[in-house]
């Protein structure tokens, strides 16, 4: 029968040798096994001892009362009090000096959470376990204070702590016990994140991360801090405004509605409907940006609707559309940034832009991928590449043509990929034969090796997605931009891949949503052109009227119009183009020359301000829908708080607007309204907000309602059909540096503040961390200019264009090239759009943000 095993642990077959009957055998298991629980709780109870013996047991004043990794081990364990009597830690003083969360040593378990989330999560770095001893503590930076280290203030360290060692500030208010949560998406950038809003009696008093298929249960300073403030803001509009005699008087919603049905119906009668336009909203919801677009093409009689991706992205909906068919990121952030060999990253601040995709960046960094920048800034992510290129600003078409040079010289381009799904390979390769990478250099101000290097590296890699952002469509001839990003991945056949694409970065929340949902005077919803045979009449069937089957204006077009005289109603539903648009003082004129002005927004905005008639919104914490993340995900936003007193659902507005103009049109939810979507848009057939239920959401295109979504285009043929190489040359931009103007300007994001800073400035704290520490516009200059012209650090400057002037703070140094400049347009003190350059590029007519002639001079 063999022989009996002595070992420790017990088994049922050598028991049977040993003992008479199977009872017997199982008893003495568990003897065994109830001593061994004895011995693991008599280890827990000693452990949990030892560290209440070092604790601040004032649990009735900590925040996480109730919530406490070491209150419950303490509970579980019967140790309610320490047996130790020895020294305990010296008395260590709180530090507060974080604007949003504290450290407490005397209530931190040394269990390192904290460390290896900055760390290994978030890639930073700022926190370590310093000293020794009983006197070890978890240190920022070298030792000093919070506010001394180079802290993003992201509190992914505070989300993961069990104890009361590091807390919100927000947390003193409540005790987990008496909150509830809802889950909704950030309303900041594209990236996506899932939020936890925490509620106490109907008020949002804290958010926390939740694990969104983005984020990954990671936010940036934004998404944690400064979500939810402003939405409770006490400067929020809940009234109506008509203005008379220069004066804004509150009306009921009856009074406004017909008055605007009835400036609008004159108008479109005097004027004819091309004379009215819409702008959406690409901070709300799918749902109110599609009836938004319909009111605007039903009641109004005009495709002159648009939204802010025309002063962003429209150049990726345009370019991408045109060479693959599909103007959107063709992979998954999570695809992007796990299982990669190297990322080629152009014109893109991912850390400050999109801080949660940033730190996937860094992340694959750690775990071997290879990172190549492409920036004429010095920006975060250049201390975690292989190689940085740093270009003169408006050079990417030539860089990326000399690239495409190397690789076809060096036989790296994929000739069975080109072959099988692919045409005009013969005009790329004609084109790109004269731009060797000597010429290219000397174009754009850099070695002649870093191009070779770069090249080789993206075309030998076998996983390398090419990531962009504004860096590379805000130019005079962004879409041409775009174009170029497809024609590289389409050589070396980095599409249709897991680990590769095309990956434009969308900006605000649901910019990919509005463009989604039609609001473009060239697309009906779902990018069915309007001058594709067909189109026009099946929305006509849908909607039941007679639509306008002209091409619209886009708002870069109906500005100036507006000031022509050409366009006389305008309804801007949140947006504040005077902030946001370059060369404010013409943005001025063309307001102040509309006949009829309506602004639907949150606060009393710089734009609102010229309206005839202002109407309250609801912010995104008050309404439920969806936005589609820059990937392509369509998550929901659920409503967490009551609506304003008073204040209708936007949808609801639009609705009203347009059935007071002679179009009927009412739907009873948000849900109902995407109903209709998925029956007009193919890319939306199968989405519902049952499906969307979903923790991960659905990515369009998808199809049907058993269709699972699609994480990665492209995979057996392009949506066009075969990917289009475009044969596209390199032309400098349309405004370039002279002796008067002898600096290039490129404008962009920070990390704390957001565009208008509508949101961010209403959280305390926000503005505290902001514009390098003292809340107010800076430009950053080389050290090589300034000293050429006597400015140091912190001193007041002069900043002048062909279109303006304004004053702001030198921050001098070399984040910038010599003859570069780079200002943010967040701080009211000093827009860099006063200065910016409104030149648009001559498709997808976007503005040329990145190249302004300048000059600066000390004040």
């Amino acid at each position: 029968m063999g022989t009996v095993d002595h070992r420790p642990k017990i088994t049922i077959k050598p028991m049977l040798n040993q003992y008479s009957n199977l009872a017997e055998a199982v008893n003495l298991e568990q003897e065994d096994t109830r001593d061994k629980k004895e011995k693991r709780q008599d280890a827990r109870k000693f452990i949990v001892d030892l560290e209440i013996s070092n604790h601040h047991l004032n649990c009735l004043e900590c925040p996480k009362d109730g919530d406490c990794g070491l209150e419950k081990e303490a509970l579980a364990t019967g140790m309610m009090h320490t047996t130790f009597h020895g020294r305990k830690i010296k008395d260590h003083k709180i530090d507060c000096t974080n604007p949003f969360f504290e450290y407490d040593p005397e209530k931190c378990l040394l269990c390192g959470k904290c460390v290896q989330v900055c760390h290994l999560r978030q890639g930073r770095d700022v926190l370590s376990m310093g000293r020794r001893g009983i006197e070890t503590r978890i240190i920022p930076g070298y030792g000093d204070t919070w506010d001394k280290s180079v802290c993003e203030s992201c509190g992914n360290c505070v989300a993961v702590c069990t104890t009361g060692a590091l807390t919100t500030k927000n947390h003193k208010s409540y005790r987990k016990w008496e909150t509830t949560t809802v889950q909704t998406t950030c309303p900041y950038c594209g990236t996506g994140c899932q939020i936890d809003m925490v509620l106490k009696d109907g008020k949002i008093v804290d958010a926390e991360p939740a694990n969104g298929p983005a984020n990954k249960n990671l936010l940036c300073v934004k998404g944690r801090f400064a979500a939810f403030n402003f939405a409770q803001s006490k400067d929020r509009l809940t009234k109506p405004l008509i203005k008379k005699n220069g004066k804004f008087e509150k009306v009921s919603w009856s009074e406004a509605i017909d008055y605007i049905a009835k400036r609008f119906t004159e108008l479109k009668t005097k004027y004819g409907p091309d004379s009215l336009a819409g702008f959406a909203c690409s901070r709300s919801t799918n749902e109110d940006d599609y009836v938004l677009q319909k009111m605007v093409r039903t009641a109004f009689g005009t495709n002159n609707v648009d939204n802010c991706a025309r002063v962003c992205h429209a150049p990726s909906v345009h370019g991408l559309g045109m060479t693959l068919g599909s103007g959107a990121m063709t992979n998954t952030i999570k695809d992007i940034t796990t299982d990669v060999d190297a990322i080629l990253l152009i014109g893109s601040n991912t850390t400050e832009a999109h801080p949660v995709i940033g730190v996937q960046i860094r992340s694959a960094v750690q775990h071997g991928a290879k990172l190549i920048v492409v920036d004429p800034r010095n920006i975060d992510l250049v201390k975690n590449s292989k190689l940085h290129l740093q270009l003169k600003a408006g050079t990417n078409i030539a860089l990326i043509n000399g690239m495409m040079h190397v690789i076809i010289e060096e036989g790296l381009a994929d000739m069975n990929f080109i072959e099988q799904r692919t045409e005009d390979f013969d005009k790329i390769k004609a084109l790109v034969a004269d731009y060797t990478p000597e010429k290219v250099a000397e174009i754009c101000g850099i070695d002649a090796n870093l191009i070779v290097e770069a090249a080789e590296m993206y075309a030998k890699a076998k996983k390398a997605p090419l990531i962009y952002c504004l860096g590379v469509t805000e130019h005079s001839y962004g879409t041409e931009g775009v174009m170029s990003m497809s024609n590289l991945a389409l050589l070396v056949g980095k599409l249709g891949k897991p680990g590769c694409g095309v990956n434009p970065l969308r900006g605000q929340n649901n910019v990919q949503g509005a463009c989604d949902m039609g609001c473009d005077p060239f697309d009906f919803p779902g990018y069915q052109k309007l001058n594709t045979p067909g189109v026009v009449e099946k929305f006509e069937e849908a909607w039941g009227t007679k639509l306008n089957p002209n091409v619209g204006k886009t708002s870069t077009q109906v500005m100036p119009a507006a000031g022509e005289g050409k366009i006389k109603g305008l309804f801007i539903f949140g947006e504040d183009p005077i902030v946001t648009d370059p060369d404010t003082n013409e943005v001025r004129h063309d307001l102040e020359n509309l006949e009829f002005l309506v602004v639907h927004e949150l606060f009393m905005t710089e734009t609102a301000e010229y309206a005839d008639v202002v109407l309250p919104g609801l912010s995104y914490l008050e309404k439920d829908g969806t936005f589609t993340n820059t990937e392509r995900r369509i998550q929901r936003v659920r409503a967490a708080i009551k609506p304003l007193s008073g204040v209708k659902q936007d949808y609801d507005v639009f609705t009203e607007i347009a059935t007071a103009m002679g179009y009927p049109m009412h739907y009873n939810s948000a849900s109902e309204i995407m109903d209709e979507i998925a029956q007009l848009v193919p890319t939306f057939g199968g989405v519902s907000f049952d499906r969307l239920e979903n923790p991960n959401g659905l990515q369009w295109p998808c199809l049907d309602v058993h269709d699972p979504g699609t994480p990665i285009m492209h995979v057996h043929e392009f949506t066009r059909g075969k990917g289009l190489f475009m044969a596209l040359p390199y032309h400098p931009a349309k405004e370039l540096p002279d002796d008067k103007y002898p600096f290039v300007l490129s404008t962009g994001r920070e990390l704390y503040h957001y565009n208008t800073r509508a949101y961010s400035e209403r959280t305390e704290g926000i503005t505290e961390l902001a514009g390098l520490g003292r809340d107010k516009s800076y430009i950053e200059m080389n050290q090589v200019n300034a000293d050429e012209l006597g400015i140091k650090d912190g001193d007041r400057v002069r900043v002048s264009s062909r279109r303006g002037t304004l004053e702001t703070y030198a921050n001098v140094g070399q984040r910038v090239l010599p003859d570069a400049a780079f200002m943010t347009f967040h701080f009211p003190d000093g827009n860099a759009n006063i200065v910016a350059n409104p030149m648009t590029d001559d498709i997808a007519r976007c503005p040329d943000y990145k190249v302004c002639a300048i000059n600066i001079e000390p004040v």
